[in-house]
C-alpha cells in the first residue's frame, strides 16, 4: 500500500455562498494579498485556504491535550520566565530554541543517527512529532524527515473582494478642536490621533467551485523509517503510525482565523482511501476512535518517555550570533552547539591568528 488519503468537502459556517478570507501573504513591499494561482482562460483559478505549513501546525499542537498526551514525550523549554513547548516550536527539534538548549546535544545526534544510518529510534524518543510531520536540520546536520501526514486545503474558482473602512479617532477630536486631520502615515496616524482610512483593501473571496481539504499519510515514507533490529523497527513504525492517523482523522478545527470557520459540507461526504502501488483505490474506513485505541496501544509498546525540561542558554545564542559567518557555518556543522565547542573554536581561531602574526614578523 503507498498512502492513506481522504478528500473532505468543506463550507463556511455561514453558508456556502458565504465570503471566506483566506491567509495574506506580502506581494509587494506595502502590500500583502491572497495566494491565488490563475490559469490561462483567466477565470478558472485555485485559492490556498491554508497551507501544508499551517495544517501542520495546527495538528501538532494535539498531543499537547490530556486526550493524546500520554502518546508523545511533554518536552517543554526554559528560557527565563517562560516556558515553550516543544510542539509549539516552529520548526520542531530543529528549532533554534532547541539547538540553543540543554537538549540541544541530543536531538544533534538524534539527527546525525538518522543521516548516517537511517535510525529513526533516537528522534522519535525524544520528538517524534518532528518525525510525523516533517523537520529539516538546515542549519547543521542538513539531517531531512519527508512529512509522514501532509494536508492542504485549497477552494477553487474564487472571485477575489475588496472592503474599506475608515478608523476615527475621538482623541485626536478633542485634541484638534475638532479639525481632524485624516491621513494614512505620520506621528498623528501611528498615535491614533487621526482619521485613518482604509481603502480597498483585500475583502475575502466568494467561491464558485468548492472548497476541499486534501490529506495523505505516505506510507511509503513511513517504510523508509528504521531502528537498530527489525523487531525495534516494527515497533518505531507502528508508533509513528499511530500518532500519523491520530493528526490524519482528528476532527478539523473550524476557525482557521478570522472570518474563515469552515465545518464539513453535510451534503458530500468525505472519501477515504486506501492507495495501492499499483493505483488501485479501496474504501478506508477508520473512525478517530480507532486510531486512538491504535496509537494507544502502539506507544505503550515503543515504551514512553517522563516528561523533559530543558533550559535555553540565551547567551550561548548570543556569542553564536556575533560569530564571522564562516566560524558560524563551523561550528554549526561539526557537532553540537555548546559553550565548550564554541570555546575550542575561539582558541583554534586564536591560535591561528597567532600563527599568522609570528610568520608575518619572520618575514
Amino acid at each position: 500500500m503507498a498512502a492513506l488519503v481522504v478528500r473532505q468537502w468543506l463550507m463556511p459556517v455561514e453558508g456556502k455562498d458565504a465570503v471566506i478570507f483566506p491567509p495574506t501573504y506580502p506581494i509587494a513591499e506595502d502590500k500583502a494579498g491572497y495566494n491565488i494561482d490563475y490559469f490561462e482562460d483567466d477565470k478558472t483559478n485555485v485559492c490556498q485556504i491554508d497551507s501544508v505549513g499551517s495544517q501542520a501546525n495546527r495538528m501538532e499542537p494535539l498531543f499537547k491535550r490530556e486526550k493524546y498526551r500520554h502518546l508523545v514525550p511533554q518536552v517543554v523549554i526554559r528560557a527565563g520566565d517562560r516556558k515553550i513547548d516543544l510542539l509549539d516550536a516552529g520548526h520542531r527539534a530543529a528549532d533554534a530554541i532547541v539547538r540553543f538548549s540543554t537538549l540541544g546535544p541530543e536531538l544533534h545526534e538524534a539527527f546525525l543517527a538518522y543521516r548516517d544510518e537511517g535510525n529513526a529510534e533516537p528522534l522519535a524518543r525524544i520528538a517524534p512529532t518532528s518525525i510525523v510531520f516533517g523537520s529539516w536540520d538546515s542549519r547543521a546536520t542538513q539531517a531531512r524527515l519527508p512529512r509522514i501526514v501532509r494536508s492542504v486545503i485549497r477552494a477553487y474558482n474564487v472571485r477575489p473582494l475588496t472592503r474599506s473602512a475608515q478608523y476615527s479617532t475621538i482623541a485626536g477630536e478633542i485634541l484638534d478642536a475638532g479639525d481632524v486631520q485624516t491621513t494614512t502615515k505620520g506621528p498623528k496616524a501611528e498615535l491614533g490621533l487621526a482619521h485613518v482610512p482604509a481603502v480597498r483593501t483585500h475583502g475575502g473571496v466568494l467561491v464558485d467551485g468548492e472548497i476541499r481539504r486534501e490529506a495523505i499519510v505516505n506510507l511509503t515514507s513511513l517504510r523508509s523509517l528504521a531502528g537498530r533490529s527489525e523487531e525495534e523497527t516494527l515497533t518505531l513504525r507502528r508508533y509513528i503510525l499511530g500518532l500519523a492517523l491520530i493528526g490524519f482523522t482528528a476532527p478539523l478545527e473550524p476557525c482557521l482565523r478570522e472570518g474563515c470557520e469552515l465545518v464539513p459540507d453535510p451534503a458530500k461526504n468525505a472519501k477515504w482511501e486506501e492507495v495501492r502501488y499499483d493505483g488501485t483505490r479501496v474504501g478506508l474506513s477508520i473512525g478517530h476512535d480507532e486510531a486512538l485505541a491504535y496509537a494507544t496501544a502502539a506507544a505503550a509498546s515503543f515504551g514512553a518517555r517522563d516528561p523533559v525540561e530543558a533550559s535555553f542558554d540565551a547567551d550561548l545564542a548570543m556569542q553564536v550570533l556575533n560569530l564571522k559567518e564562516d566560524d558560524r557555518k563551523k561550528l554549526l556543522r561539526q557537532g553540537p552547539v555548546t559553550a565548550e565547542a564554541l570555546s575550542q573554536l575561539q582558541a583554534r581561531g586564536a591560535a591561528a591568528s597567532r600563527k599568522g602574526r609570528n610568520a608575518k614578523d619572520v618575514e
